[in-house]
């Protein structure tokens, strides 16, 4: 086998990793192969750390994916108010006692907040 250059840059953790490649999806507005992945980030990561990464997220199932050729195209699965909306649920079902959770997480809300969340629960189904 060849040898493979290493990641270039400084070592920041997958989750930063994630959320850059998942803000470069986003902006693309289409889904992207980890080669133009790896294009758009300019050399930062190896196409392998792409492939990597993404295939990472698409098992946590932020990402789907398609065929593309010998290749599969990445994409979000939502937008980024619903990867908010997602980590707020996740971190919900983490914790067992939800009454106490919610009740905190009411009282730190700004009036206007609260206010939004009240006509928000008013008008859900």
């Amino acid at each position: 086998m060849g040898s493979q250059l290493p990641d270039s840059g400084p070592k920041r953790p997958n989750g930063a990793r994630e959320a850059e490649i998942l803000a470069l999806l986003q902006e693309a507005g289409a889904a992207l192969t980890p080669g133009e992945v790896t294009e758009r980030l300019g050399g930062e990561l190896t196409y392998s750390s792409v492939v990597t990464i993404l295939t990472r997220m698409h098992s946590k199932e932020l990402l789907s994916r398609t065929r593309r050729g010998r290749a599969y195209a990445y994409a979000p699965v939502t937008d980024d108010a619903g990867f908010a909306a997602r980590r707020m649920h996740t971190v919900l079902a983490e914790r067992r006692d939800r009454q106490t959770v919610l009740a905190r997480f009411a009282d730190d809300l700004s009036s206007s907040d609260a206010e939004l969340l009240r006509r928000l629960l008013d008008q859900a189904p």
